[in-house]
């Protein structure tokens, strides 16, 4: 099967979760993430099944409420968040979870999180896609390391990943090399685009420097059958119709560039 082609329901901030639903549905995409954040709609199983079922779209990912913004969403245990992600996974028919590393000042949930993503993993069945990250910049030369045990998930030994292009703008790392090393760990793609600014950009795939294209042809020359998820910045389209048509043009790239050839 090739892979679902989703949309994050990040890509249409500031537009609600219920929104990213009617798009993903509208344009042809085949599943939405779901990114767990300050919209309570993104926190309530109930009305995430609801909007699947009412869209006639399956949700392909939890996306983990860890984000600075999102540091009390579902409390403040980081475990108990990871926990209850997969639950929600579960009920919605999911079968990822899209996590971040932790920051080096959780240094409990940092000393034990390898391990502990590992057990989460064989207890609930469910994959944890620990995502590409970045040290954090004030300028393009100068970098401050705030994740543990490090950025990089391919340095680690995760059984999952999600690379982000945008996110490998910013570390000024190679995300193809990146996917390399990961091999079949890797489960989840973001799917994006960045300049290499110090700021996390999240461009419309084609509008930056990294290598999207070449990297989606690699991946349908390798047989990936994990998810490809669109999570671009949409909040300066400039309104609804703006906003659409870079969702469009986002979905139509993947499709241009992922192509398997025939045997």
């Amino acid at each position: 099967m090739p892979p679902l082609v989703g949309l994050s329901t990040a890509s249409v901030y500031p537009e609600s979760t219920a929104h990213a639903f009617g798009y993903a549905s509208k344009l042809g995409y085949d599943a939405v993430e779901v990114m767990v954040g300050i919209d309570a709609l993104s926190q309530q199983v109930a009305a995430v099944k609801q909007l699947s079922r009412h869209h006639e779209i399956p949700v392909c990912a939890i996306h983990a409420p860890c984000l600075l913004v999102t540091q009390r969403v579902w409390g403040t245990d980081p475990w108990d968040k990871l926990r209850r992600s997969a639950e929600m996974a579960h009920e919605v028919g999911a079968d990822v979870v899209v996590v971040h590393p932790p920051f080096r000042w959780q240094k409990d949930y940092a000393r034990d999180f390898v391990e502990g993503i590992a057990e989460l993993e064989d207890t609930t069945g469910i994959a944890f896609a620990v995502e590409n990250m970045y040290p954090w910049r004030a300028s393009k030369k100068r970098g401050m390391d705030v994740y543990a045990p490090g950025w990089d998930p391919s340095e680690e030994d995760y059984a999952n990943a999600t690379v982000d292009l945008s996110h490998a703008a910013t570390a000024h790392s190679d995300p193809l090399e990146m996917v390399k090393r990961l091999g079949p760990r890797l489960r989840h793609l973001h799917l994006t685009d960045g300049s290499g600014s110090p700021k996390d950009e999240h461009l419309v795939p084609g509008r930056g420097t990294q290598p999207a294209a070449e990297l989606l042809r690699h991946l349908a020359a390798t047989g990936f059958e994990g998810h490809i998820v669109l999570e671009i910045n949409t909040r300066r389209s400039g309104g609804a119709s703006d906003r659409m048509n870079d969702l469009v043009e986002s979905l139509q790239f993947v499709r241009e560039h992922f192509v398997v050839e025939p045997v």
